[in-house]
């Protein structure tokens, strides 16, 4: 894989701009933030490799129904959340997954992304990115809680998102929860078969990465 190409030198520099360009008291909360996650234990309470799926029914941007169970009977299932279209190392991720999009197709298997955004939040974030995959609305993190991976922000990091763009507005609620930024394969039997899971939303899952565990996989 070329480096200059791969979603982790994208992040990487969206990374070095911010800690360029952002001020010290930002950088600092920022930071506690992360840390708060990891401490809370997230990472080991979430659903792992060999753990069966907890099956869904979502609506997609156009409102229609998604059940995660008729997905999988056309083959396994990339299952990645991202936090919102304001979040810019989502709008990142969700390009680069748009890009290696046919190399799943290619190996049998859909991509799903859910994000907590309401309906018409998210279909906007689809259309700024081109998407031709499925963008679920999990609205309050329902999904999201029963894999395990909802946490609370710190009430400074929740202000500043409120305060910048009025995160509660995108997800329609007040509980200052997200997801992490997880991603999950889930093979036909519903069982998750790889599973990416990071305290930190600044890095994700490498979209090659996850062509070459279906590959492998097949």
């Amino acid at each position: 894989m070329n480096h200059e190409t791969s979603l982790k030198s994208k992040l990487d520099e969206k990374k070095e701009n911010f800690e360029l360009k952002a001020d010290d008291n930002k950088k600092r909360a920022y930071k506690e933030g992360i840390e708060s996650v990891e401490k809370s234990g997230i990472i080991s309470k979430a659903k792992q490799v060999g753990d069966q799926a907890p099956n869904f029914t979502l609506n997609n941007a156009l409102g229609n129904p998604v059940e995660l169970k008729d997905v999988l009977k056309k083959g396994k299932v990339v299952l990645t959340w991202y936090r919102g279209g304001w979040c810019p190392y989502c709008n990142l991720t969700l390009h680069q997954l748009q890009e290696e999009l046919p190399n799943f197709k290619a190996n049998g298997a859909t991509l799903i992304a859910l994000t907590p955004e309401l309906p018409d939040k998210s279909i906007t974030t689809a259309e700024k990115n081109d998407l031709e995959f499925e963008v679920l609305s999990d609205i309050g993190n329902k999904i999201a809680k029963e894999y395990g991976i909802v946490f609370k922000l710190t009430d400074e990091v929740a202000g500043m998102y409120n305060e910048s763009f009025d995160m509660n507005s995108y997800n329609g609620d007040k509980s200052d929860e997200l997801p992490l930024a997880a991603t999950f394969i889930i093979d036909e039997n519903g069982e998750i078969i790889y599973a990416f899971l990071d305290a930190d939303y600044r890095n994700r899952a490498e979209p090659s990465e996850i062509t070459e565990f279906l590959k492998k996989n097949r």
